[in-house]
């Protein structure tokens, strides 16, 4: 039955003001119907054959086996005859292969249509290819089909010219339109101005396009002077502390801080926890350049992305001799001199609960009180190798790993037992190379030049993880002097994110120091195991640190600082963040299936990056692998880039991404593509994942999901259910 195209009541997750439905959008709404039910009857009769066909491929199993019956007790004369049928029925059943159909109840999710030489032509994109010429119905995969092309990177009316293959194919593109199928029935179709939707009573509604469906007006905002930001466009500063006049009271009071006192600045995201350490920082430095010289002062942050930009803030700081760590080149570079080794072999990956396991607060007191026991003989220089296969010798203890499951007390699964053993067991075996020294060497390289163990398990053999460095340089201490070079002044931004054992070595490079800064937000931890910060002071062996609580948001306007405490839920704060300024609402949209929702939301970034080429995008996604199916939709788009280890280049454009890389990072706009239960479940974790990814907007913040929404957001006001057809 098609449903009444009348304009009628509001439905409840209409956006943008309501319009009268225009004879154009009557037309178009009753063209995109007429093309489904042409969709639909095509496939009921493709159906309808392999129905039929499966009732010959029976027959054929049966003739087949009749064959088979007769081939053991036929005449030696006979059998070439019968094996000669026994093929042809063979070669007959494999002709039979069912041909894999389209969803009918949601059969494709757009619609081009192309004129070129040959006429016009209609192209739906899904996720199964169909045709059935007679009918003009053609379904592509837009995943492989080269013609999906021309719907990425053109718009309705231009003309087109793309090669597929060696041939080249020439047009206009005459319509381009999204549109949103749910149980057989077509639900909502966009295209240029038009946004069409059918509410649950069948009637079509037109809507605008309003604060929620439209990214706009936010370029520069991320990149204000005197505060965090990415983008060009920050205003230059010729007195490198005329910016700290732009600090708030509470702000200047931490900056203010004496340099011998340690500073603990707490704050929610986007509150100014990084401009405050830095800006202390530099006021340290030029207080007593003597004192804190900047060869000897570091900042070491988790990820690669923070790292650049605070490179970038600190040279106008006229701190650009201070060195700018990540946790991991930090602990390579540590180990290297507290060990007097120039090399040291790493895995090139760990197992991910294998470094939970590693970096749990747990493990540091149960290691503490192992290595405490006493020991009946005098104990041997502890050199590198030694500590190794101590270490190893925890980490292939089944009954000590067991202890430090049980004391997590649900933080860690029992499965990272035997992950760990195995690991070790790998990390231990004597190399390859070692094993087969007395060989000729070329003998021992592959053909594609690798050497005989890469991308296999023995290429484990004899390395370490970087987790194990602090745990090693923990194990030295313990019978003596660190040996590495002391350190002035130190800020640890992100400092949720440091291990226990990462935060005692801190510790040890201090000395009797005691200047330093920690910046952090134990709501931003992507990883359990934070112990606490006054588990993280009394580490650094810093007890009576000065504290800094930052209460107001700036970065983030206050529908987004609403949202971001909602996900929290039970763990939010007592006092949560005030939001500095008003801002766009958040934009929800969801779609029944992914494709459709990244197609959308692929229009919609194109659409911005055409009317704001100077802004700043964020589409964070919830993992790496995420990140990389999204960046395919959008692949050719030159402003496009696909950011997985922290190489940020903070030019205009979309960087897609994933939370593991953007912590300490902003944009004027954020797109997170993939807010499903799948990917954010109701656990504390995803909790803190998301609000990590929430944060980052400083203007808009757009949440896209399929299928199932993740519960975090479900019962946001704003977030309501989809459309049901």
């Amino acid at each position: 039955m098609t449903p009444d195209t009348s304009r009628g009541a509001k439905g409840k997750d209409m956006t943008g003001p309501e319009q009268e439905l225009s004879s154009e959008a009557l037309a178009l709404i009753a063209e995109e119907e007429a093309l489904l039910s042409r969709v639909q009857d095509a496939l009921a009769g493709a159906r309808r054959q392999a129905a039929e066909r499966t009732l010959d491929t029976q027959g054929l199993m049966a003739q087949l086996q009749v064959l088979r019956d007769d081939a053991t007790t036929a005449h030696a004369a006979d059998l070439p005859h019968v094996f000669t049928q026994m093929n042809e029925v063979r070669s007959m059943l494999e002709r039979q292969e069912v041909v894999p159909l389209p969803d009918s109840n949601a059969p494709y999710f757009a619609h081009l249509r192309l004129a070129g030489p040959t006429g016009e032509r209609d192209y739906l994109l899904g996720r199964t290819s169909f045709a059935n010429l007679a009918a003009g119905v053609r379904v592509i995969d837009w995943r492989f089909a080269p013609v999906a092309r021309v719907f990425y990177n053109y718009e309705e009316g231009d003309s087109y010219e793309e090669y597929f293959g060696d041939r080249l194919s020439e047009g206009d593109v005459q319509a381009r339109r999204l549109v949103i199928i749910e149980k057989g029935v077509l639900t909502r179709i966009s295209t240029g101005p038009h946004l069409l939707q059918r509410d649950a009573q069948g009637r079509w509604h037109a809507r605008g396009r309003d604060a929620t469906s439209v990214l706009s007006g936010g370029t520069g905002t991320a990149a204000r002077p005197g505060a965090l930001g990415v983008g060009r466009g920050t205003t230059h500063v010729e007195d490198a502390f005329g910016v700290t006049a732009l600090l708030d009271a509470e702000q200047y009071a931490a900056v203010s801080t004496g340099p011998e006192q340690p500073l603990l600045v707490l704050g929610s995201a986007g509150s100014g926890k990084t401009t405050v350490a830095l800006h202390r920082l530099a006021k340290v430095a030029f207080d007593d350049a003597k004192k804190f010289p900047q060869a000897r002062t570091k900042v070491v942050v988790p990820e690669e992305g923070l790292a650049r930009l605070t490179r970038r803030l600190l040279a106008p700081l006229g701190l650009g001799k201070v060195s700018v760590e990540t946790l991991e080149s930090w602990s390579l570079s540590t180990a290297r001199s507290a060990f007097s080794v120039p090399g040291l072999k790493l895995a090139p990956e760990t197992p991910a609960l294998v470094s939970r396991l590693k970096r749990h607060p747990v493990l540091r007191r149960r290691l503490a009180e192992r290595v405490s026991l006493p020991r009946a003989k005098a104990p041997q220089p502890l050199t590198l190798e030694r500590l190794r296969i101590r270490l190893a010798d925890a980490f292939m203890d089944r009954a000590f790993l067991e202890s430090v499951v049980a004391e997590a007390k649900g933080e860690l699964p029992r499965t990272v037992v035997e992950e760990t053993v195995e690991h070790t067991k790998l990390q231990t075996a004597t190399p390859l190379e070692r094993q087969y020294r007395d060989y000729d060497p070329d003998s021992l390289v592959t053909v594609d030049g690798k050497t005989i163990e890469s991308d296999t398990p023995d290429a484990l053999a004899g390395t370490l993880d970087f987790d194990d460095l602090p745990i090693l340089m923990f194990l030295k201490a313990q019978r003596g002097a660190l040996g590495a070079e002391r350190l002035a002044h130190v800020v640890l931004d992100e400092a949720e994110d440091f291990s226990l054992f990462e935060l005692f070595v801190v510790g040890q490079l201090l000395g009797d120091s005691r200047s330093c800064t920690l910046a952090g937000d134990e709501m931003q931890q992507t990883t359990a195991g934070f112990a606490g910060w006054d588990a993280a002071l009394e580490e650094l062996g810093l007890r009576d640190a000065a504290t800094c609580r930052l209460q107001v948001s700036y970065r983030c306007p206050r529908p987004v600082v609403e949202l971001a405490q909602h996900v929290l839920g039970t763990q939010a704060p007592v006092s949560p963040a005030k939001a500095g300024r008003e801002g766009a609402p958040v934009g929800f949209h969801h779609f029944p299936d992914e494709a459709q929702a990244w197609l959308f939301l692929g229009d919609a970034l194109r659409d911005l990056v055409l009317r704001e080429p100077h802004a700043s995008v964020g589409v964070i996604a919830s993992s790496r692998e995420a990140a990389q199916s999204f960046h395919r939709v959008i692949a050719e788009m030159p402003w496009a880039r696909l950011v997985l280890e922290g190489d940020f280049s903070f030019e205009p454009g979309v960087d897609v991404t994933d939370v593991d890389n953007v912590k300490g990072l902003e944009f004027d706009y954020v797109v997170l593509p993939d807010v499903t239960a799948r990917a954010y479940p109701a656990d504390d974790e995803a909790r803190r994942r998301l609000h990590v990814a929430v944060t980052r907007s400083s203007h808009q913040l757009w949440v896209a999901s399929s299928a199932v929404r993740s519960p975090l957001i479900r019962t946001f006001p704003g977030a309501v259910e989809p459309l049901q057809g």
